[in-house]
This record gives structure tokens, C-alpha cells and sequence, in this order.
């Protein structure tokens, strides 16, 4: 596994973090057979998806929507780069006409997305995960973390935690064979 701390910028928009885009080079190139269910700006993504229609994406679905509905397709990778917190939740999608007691967030939300976005990746494609943790999709899920990129913003700013993975040719019965992987 490749691990290692660089110091950037901080941006509100992550792909336009260099390091961050730096790494997105080498993994998504031109971006083809990529799946990003919170786009956002600037995602290199072929397929996005913002729940805010401000956005430039290609669908305002909530990103459990949007994964469902690519079910039977299979894709070279996915980034996860959703709101880190509930406060960015909060901001992000109050822009979207949403009021924040409406959106049914709670603590299982983006495992909920990740259980079904994982079945949208082939074997020995990618998730890239960003957060203000190196928590993936995992192995549960088939999944291997081959780097991890540490970027930091220096004052009061968090850093900004990127997991790549690659997906296995394993499934999660062969991982938990008792079928207990909760």
C-alpha cells in the first residue's frame, strides 16, 4: 500500500485540490466508465450526479437514487466524495431548495449508498473515497486499500483523507462466509 502526507490549499471544491487532481490523473485519466454520485464542480466523472440542480451534472438524484438506477451496469470506478459532516450536509443541499429536517440523514446514510454502489464496480476497478477519514468501502464490500493520500491544509482546516481502492475479484460471502458482514 502507498501512503503519504502532502501539504495543499484548502478548496471547496476537492478535485480542484492539485495533489487531489494529481491523483485522479493517474487513477480516472480521461474519466471514462467513472460514476460520481455527489459531483459537484469539476468532478472528471463520466456519469454525475448532484442533488443540488445548481450543479453542472448530468442528474440531480439523491445519490442513492442515482446508483439504483445504473443497476446491471458496471463501471471502472466511483468517487465518493459526498458533504463530510452533517453542517456540510446542511449547507450543501439548503442551496438546493431542501429544508435540512427533510433529508433523512442519519449515521448509516453513506453505508447505505455504499452498499448499493459497490455492485456498480468491476473487479479490479476503483473507489476513491474522500473525507476527514481513510474509511472505504472495505472489505465487506470486496475492496483493497492500495493508497491512501493524506492532504494537509495547514491553520484550523481539517485534512482531506483519500482511500483508493480496488475491488477485488472476491465477493463479501467469501470475505464472511456466514453471510455476517454488518
Amino acid at each position: 500500500m502507498i501512503m503519504r502526507r502532502v501539504w495543499a490549499m484548502p478548496h471547496p471544491y476537492t478535485f480542484q485540490i492539485k495533489p487531489i487532481k494529481e491523483l485522479l490523473q493517474k487513477y480516472v485519466k480521461d474519466g471514462k466508465g467513472w460514476i460520481d454520485p455527489f459531483a459537484g464542480k469539476n468532478s472528471p466523472a463520466e456519469l454525475t450526479n448532484d442533488l443540488d440542480e445548481k450543479m453542472p451534472t448530468k442528474y440531480h438524484k439523491d445519490a442513492i437514487t442515482f446508483c439504483k438506477e445504473l443497476n446491471g451496469k458496471r463501471f471502472n470506478g466511483i468517487l465518493f466524495d459526498p458533504p463530510y459532516s452533517l453542517r456540510q450536509i446542511r449547507e450543501a443541499y439548503k442551496g438546493a431548495g431542501l429544508d435540512f429536517a427533510d433529508i433523512k440523514i442519519n449515521a448509516q446514510f453513506y453505508n447505505n449508498v455504499k452498499k448499493v454502489a459497490h455492485t456498480l464496480i468491476k473487479p479490479g476497478g476503483y473507489a476513491i473515497n474522500f473525507g476527514w477519514h481513510s474509511n472505504g468501502f472495505g472489505k465487506r464490500f470486496g475492496f483493497k486499500i492500495i493508497e491512501i493520500l493524506l492532504v494537509a491544509h495547514g491553520g484550523s482546516h481539517y485534512d482531506t483523507i483519500v482511500t483508493v481502492e480496488q475491488k477485488m475479484n472476491k465477493t463479501v460471502g467469501d470475505f464472511f462466509p456466514d453471510g455476517d458482514y454488518n
